[in-house]
């Protein structure tokens, strides 16, 4: 299987600068192994969403995926009391 593209939205780099460097390592990792396999088991489903989020630690990693074009989408990375807002 072809991996798939991943893409960050220009308000991400700005989420991570407000993050520890040693937890955005984490979350870097996270987010490069969704080209892999963009539905890991640990991954969640959105409610009223087409989007995902990934747990990683006390942050989340908001993303979409496009089947069609095999992109992956980050759209929001933050701590898990204000990502959803």
């Amino acid at each position: 299987m072809e991996p798939y593209r991943i893409t960050v939205k220009q308000s991400v780099s700005k989420d991570l600068r407000k993050i520890p460097k040693k937890d955005v390592k984490r979350i870097l990792s996270a987010i490069q192994t969704l080209a892999e396999n963009p539905r890991p088991p640990h991954s969640k489903k959105l409610s009223g969403q087409e989007r995902y989020r990934l747990r990683q630690r006390n942050y989340r990693i908001r993303y979409s995926i496009e089947d069609e074009k095999l992109i992956v989408c980050v759209v929001k990375v933050g701590n898990r009391r204000d990502v959803y807002r």
